[in-house]
């Protein structure tokens, strides 16, 4: 949870909509809507994560805005 609680207070301190949740596979999947230097530094943080955070890659995908406007944990 301290990846994702740590994602979602820096999405919303950012002004970025979406969401983040554990995957199955033991992965971390995000999406992040907003001014796109915000997601960009949200890209950003996450090939870094939180101190004690492990990241072996980002994958970046674009997609179409859905109008997300608030951040939660999924």
């Amino acid at each position: 949870m301290f990846f994702r609680d740590t994602a979602r207070r820096m999405a919303q301190s950012r002004g970025l909509g979406g969401w983040v949740r554990n995957a199955p596979e033991g992965t971390v999947e995000a999406v992040f809507e907003g001014d796109a230097e915000a997601v960009d530094s949200m890209v950003r943080w996450c090939s870094q994560g939180p101190r004690g955070a492990v990241v072996e890659r980002v994958e970046v995908t674009d997609e179409e805005p859905e109008g997300l406007t608030d951040f939660r944990i999924s």
